[in-house]
Formats: structure tokens, sequence, C-alpha cells
């Protein structure tokens, strides 16, 4: 099917501290050169990003840091926005889901499932704190996990073994806010039965969309071949969007329920009068940029509330990067091991695209990759400045040398030159199948394959020389170069758009962008599109000419054309396109990595020798040898259990000793029923002094381990033994 126009989303982020780059990797800045690609071969194109700014994280930083949730979002909001901003990821807008107008289209959204009973009622048991008077959610709640032994794992996932886990599963699970023991409270919400559009979705996606990137078709296959099962979209909590029904005080949206709504609220902010047909008009083509951990939502939770709406368009593609690690390492924000796109901008000024490079040449498409700053270096140093950049400032300063800073006359081409220009075809159809297949890793690499060309050529050529005998051939063989200059200054946008701006000053061109919707309702942008805005770090030197001087335009379409730049065009001069990066650039900054993880590694051992002296402290005085022998523990077999009446924790129990039969009322009936203890072999300290408990004499003390879970296990022999049988 073809579309009039196309609405790009990528993930909101989340509000709660700065981008990185594990997130440019996987949504950003695929999302971007999408969308430039787009632009530039004239298509109508909205970009919609924004903050996602409610949910239980940002209520617990605000309450460590002694601040409102707003204070919070308020701060990050312009921290991630200025990151983009400064990457040169142009959004037509930037909003929030904190907005005015995203607070009353979401209350609208939810209350039109709501009046049209899309949703259904459940009351659940969730865990609350009640030291600090809320519901957890499952990160909240922390806990030794069961198939590991880490002391630290989450409700939701052990990071040290990586598996998946519920509160439920924990040993001594406790509450992250204030460390008590969290309780089991009854609470009602509202749910969206994911199960009744289990059929739907599997014919949408497994049938109608097989050609979805294979990481994100084969994770929708196996959530819909585990069975759906009704997610709530409401919770309790009071920073949100509030639910708007009556008995539902104290519950908001649930933050995967408000988010996505987000991408409708935002385009409703930027085109409030023609918002409808970039979500309603059947010939408009929605696209959502996401990282792995968003599958779900954008491929099976917000197309069923859209199902459930009736009347939006669906997600025609929903490409999904996996993790980027770092160093080796999985990125992590909580133990700082991450690389800060505002730091990295502050450090590394005038430097942007080699960060988009390369990210994008070891993009995780396909399974999950790995950042170094050792390949970073060699990346911008072995092929954006020794191949790319050489190549456009050998070609620019001989143009300079020779001929007056004039692109030459092709006076006396030679067979090569037609072949050279014409090898950049195949370089573009091939970019052109990768950018249309979400393949952006591939794509980046033809673009490099157009700079190779041109490199390759005039080493062959080696112009400087020819110059010695024969300038017409000279001007020739520049002539042709600077043509592969001008393919360049295109193929290269999408990927780095500062350079392919810097270039385009140099060649004095300009680049048709489509259209520019970020000043509203869509009005025609002319010439350059710009890689970004309100940053000051890629300024143009004074040597360089004004856009005002630019005198040719390119656009997609002429990329391998066999002439962009006719003889006579004046250039600019020459200015590198990259620096050089240094050894004591990327020490410094492995020496950081280093000092974090050698922090870290000093915290786990303090954190350890915490726990280990605890246990220490936890263990009772000790005791004599003759103390410790004048315990009669003995073997023995329980004839008789019954529950103590009126109580919830006792069990009166009738045992075989080998040498009497008697009476021991123990506190184990919410760990084991009296039929449970039919039978069952245990140990007994025998010669303790009777006491009576609730009116019977108990008569010595079953023994029992208590485990970390706080369960109580019997002491009991490995292989049956006689009744009397002595311990000790």
């Amino acid at each position: 099917m073809s579309y009039k126009r196309t609405l790009v989303t990528c993930a909101l982020p989340y509000a709660n501290g700065p981008v990185h780059i594990g997130h440019l990797a996987g949504a950003y800045i695929p999302g971007d050169i999408y969308v430039r690609y787009l632009r530039m071969r004239g298509e109508d194109v909205v970009f919609i990003c924004g903050s996602d700014e409610h949910g239980v994280p940002i209520t617990i930083k605000a309450r460590k840091q002694g601040v409102t949730p707003q204070d919070i979002v308020d701060q990050y909001h312009k921290v991630m926005k200025d990151a983009f901003t400064g990457l040169g990821i142009n959004f037509d807008i930037y909003s929030r889901t904190t907005s005015k107008v995203h607070e009353k289209n979401a209350s609208e959204f939810f209350r039109k499932l709501y009046d049209d009973d899309k949703f259904i009622t459940k009351e659940t048991e969730q865990y609350y704190d009640e030291e600090a008077k809320t519901f957890l959610a499952d990160r909240y709640i922390t806990g030794t996990c069961p198939k590991c032994g880490n002391p630290h794992a989450y409700g939701d996932q052990c990071e040290k073994c990586g598996s998946t886990l519920s509160p439920e599963e924990l040993i001594d699970p406790k509450s992250a806010l204030s460390g008590a023991t969290p309780k089991k409270v009854k609470t009602k919400h509202w749910y969206l039965p994911l199960d009744k559009y289990e059929p739907w979705l599997r014919e949408w996606i497994l049938e109608r969309h097989k050609e979805w990137k294979t990481n994100v078709y084969g994770q929708c296959k196996s959530w819909l071949d585990g069975g759906l099962q009704p997610r709530a979209v409401s919770r309790d909590l009071d920073w949100g969007v509030p639910v708007p029904v009556e008995g539902a005080e104290g519950k908001v949206l649930y933050v995967w329920f408000d988010a996505p709504i987000g991408y409708i609220s935002n385009t409703q902010e930027l085109l409030p009068q023609s918002w409808e047909k970039w979500w309603k008009d059947p010939e408009t083509r929605l696209v959502h940029f996401i990282g792995k951990d968003n599958i779900v939502f954008h491929c099976i939770v917000f197309p069923s509330m859209l199902k459930a709406y009736g009347d939006y368009v669906l997600p025609d593609n929903v490409p999904s990067n996996e993790f980027l690690n770092l160093e080796g390492d999985k990125i992590s924000t909580s133990r700082g091991w991450a690389v800060w796109v505002n730091e990295y901008e502050e450090q590394f000024p005038g430097q942007e695209d080699v960060l988009r490079y390369v990210l994008t040449a070891n993009a995780p498409e396909t399974k999950d990759n790995d950042f170094t700053w050792k390949d970073f270096q060699s990346r911008n140093n072995s092929e954006l400045v020794a191949i790319f950049g050489n190549f456009v400032n050998r070609a620019v300063v001989l143009t300079h040398k020779y001929f007056g800073g004039a692109v030459p006359a092709n006076v006396k081409p030679m067979p090569i030159d037609a072949e050279t220009l014409a090898s950049v075809k195949p370089c573009k159809e091939a970019l052109e199948k990768y950018v249309e297949t979400f393949h952006f890793r591939e794509a980046l690499k033809e673009a490099m394959n157009i700079a190779r060309i041109g490199n390759k050529y005039i080493s062959d050529m080696e112009p400087w020389k020819v110059a010695k005998e024969d300038m017409d051939r000279t001007a020739s063989i520049l002539y042709t170069c600077l043509q592969l200059c001008a393919d360049l200054a295109i193929a290269f946008e999408p990927f780095t758009p500062f350079s392919a701006e810097k270039l385009r000053s140099i060649l004095r061109v300009g680049i048709q962008a489509g259209t520019d919707h970020r000043a509203g309702e869509g009005t025609p942008t002319e010439n350059f599109y710009k890689p970004g805005e309100g940053k000051a770090v890629h300024t143009v030197p004074s040597a360089i000419p004004s856009e005002a001087s630019v005198s040719l335009t390119l656009d997609w379409s002429m990329l391998g054309a066999a002439e962009l730049l006719p003889a006579g065009h004046q250039l600019g001069q020459a200015v590198l396109l990259f620096q050089k990066i240094e050894d004591s650039v990327i020490d410094a900054q492995i020496a950081r990595l280093e000092a974090i993880k050698a922090e870290r590694k000093a915290a786990e051992a303090a954190r350890a020798a915490e726990e280990a002296a605890k246990k220490v402290e936890a263990q009772k005085p000790e005791v004599t040898f003759d103390q410790f022998g004048a315990m009669d523990i003995r073997t023995a077999t329980v004839l008789a259990a019954e529950r103590v009446p009126k109580t919830d924790k006792l069990l009166k129990l009738t045992i075989d000793t080998g040498i009497d039969q008697r009476t021991i009322v123990s506190g184990i009936a919410e760990y084991y029923s009296p039929e449970d203890m039919l039978g069952k072999q245990i140990c007994i300290l025998a010669n303790l002094a009777p006491r009576v408990i609730r009116g019977i004499e108990s008569k010595g003390m079953i023994l029992m381990a208590k485990q970390g879970d706080g369960k109580m296990r019997f002491i009991t022999p490995q292989e049956a033994v006689t009744n009397g049988a002595q311990i000790g």
C-alpha cells in the first residue's frame, strides 16, 4: 500500500535521569536517520517524541532528594531535550506527559474505553509498605534471589543472574523505600483484557507483518504463544493522570497505559487542527522506533488499546534494536555504568557526528553489541578521518591550488572517470534498500563505500603528480572527485548531519529536505535542513560562505548523477570535516570507567562485610560444652496432630519419643497443616522444662530452622531411625 504521509515516533524516554548511548543506539539515532532519509526524498513526515514523566521511580527519586516529582521531571526533561538537540535529533515536537494537553487526552482515552466496557475490574492483593504509606511497584521490592542467592535482587529481576522474578519469589522481601517487610493489601483496579485481543493479534502480527525484524516478530510470537493475560491500566499512586471515574480516588493511570497515549497528545499539541489525519487517516503510515524492552508495549499492548478505541491507525512497523553494552558490561544507570550524552557533548564539542557514526556502525540491530572507547577512536581515525575526511580535503585543497577554487571543466575525461562515478549508483540502491528495511548499519556501510571509492580514485589518479605534465587531465580528475564529494554531502546527511552540513558549506550547496512541521501546521523548508538547534558548538568558519550565497540545491534523487557541480561553480575554503582523536583522550575515558568499576567493587565488598557482620551479631552467646551436653536431643515421630482452638499458629502434637508419648504445642500452623504432620519423624529437645500453653501442658520443643524467607523447616534425620535415638 502507498501512503501519503509517515508518522514516526521514538519511545518516550523516562524523565528519571539523562540519556545514555544505549538509548541513542536503541531508538533515537535510527529514528532520526529514517526521518532525514524520508525528508530528503521529499516525503511528508512528522517526527514525535517527548518525556515520559509519570510513575513510581520518579516519586522515589523525589522523596530521596527532598523535592517534588515535578522538580525531578522538569530537570530531566530539559537535560534530555538538550541532549537530543545537541546530537542533531530533530523532533518536530518534544513534549511531555505532564502537559495539560496530555492529561486531558489520556483521561478522555481511558474514559471512552471505560464507557464502552472495554475494561474488566479485579480486586487483588498487592505489596504495601505500611511505613512509607504506599503500594510498591515490583522494582521497589528487594530480597534474595531464589535462583542465585544474590541478596540484592529486585521484585522483577535479578541483575546478577538475569532471571525474571516476581516479588512473591524473593526470599525475605523488603521495601526499597523503608526497609520494612511489605504486607499484602487488597485493592481494586481496571484491567485491559489482552486475552480477548489475542486471536486478532495473532492474525495481525504473525500473518500480516512477517516483514517485521526477526527480533521483534520473534518476541511477539513468544508472548502470544505463552498466552496473554489481562493487564492493569491503573495503580495506587498520587503522581500521574487521575483515573477519571467515581471511586478511583488515589488511583492514576498506569504509566504503560499513559505513556504511549503521549504520542497522540504530542501530535495534537503540534498540529491542533490537523492531528487526526496523522492518527486516523488510513493513508498515514505509523512507525515506532523503540528498544527491545518496549516491544511488548508497542506491538501488543498499545495496538490493543488503539483497536479497543476503534478509529486509530495501527503501527505499520516497529523497528527495534537489541541492547548496547559498554566495555563488555551491561549499561546500568543505577550503577553509573554508562556514557551520558550530555557529558559526551561537553567533552567532545564538535564531534557529535563521531558518536552518531560509531553507534550506527556498531548498532545492536539483531543482537546485543558492545561499545568500546578503543573502537570509537579507531572508527574515527581510520574511517572518518583517513577515508571520508582525507578524500574531501585533498579534492578541495587541490582544486583551490590549481583552479582557484572553481570546479574545473571535464576537459580530458577517461573511461575510469565515468566508471568511478557510475559505481555510486549501486551504493545508492543498496543504501535505499537497507534504510527502508531498517538496517541502518548496512546502509551506513554503503554511504562509506562512496567515500572509499573517492579515496581510492584520487590515490590511484595522483592529480598532484599529473598536474606537473597535464593540467587538462588534472582538471578532469578533480572534476570527478568533486562530483563524488557532492554525492557524499547527500549520502551522509541522514547519518552525520553536522559533517554533511559542513561539507555542503565547503561546496556552496544547499539541500532540499521536504516539509518542516516544527513551526506548527507545516511550512516548506527551503535548502538547508538544520542538523541541530540551540547549540553553538558547530560554528561555521568565516572563510566558508553563508547560506545566502548558496546557488545550488541538492536532493536525494541526484545522488549518483553524472554532474552535481557544474564547471565554474565556486567552492568555499577547505575545512577539515573530522579531527583525529588522540590516545590521551580515550585513556581518560577508560580511566573514568575503571574508577567506576573499582568504586563499585569496593561498595560490594563493604556491603558483603556488613552482611557478614550482621550474621555474626545475630548469633547467640557462646555456651560451654557442659551446657550443650545438658540438652537431651532425640528423634521422635508424630502420632496425632490438631489445631489449638482460637489460634492461627498453634498445633497440638502427640509424639512418640521412644521413651514415652507426650504432648508438645508448637507454633507451626502457618507452615504445616495437621495432615502434614502425621507420621513425620522429627527432632525434639526432650528435657525442656514443661510449660502450659493455652491450657495445654507442653513437654519439649521441636527443633526447626528458620530460612532467609522467614519460613520454618524441620530438622529431620536423613534416614529413618528408632524413636528416642539421641543426637549429640
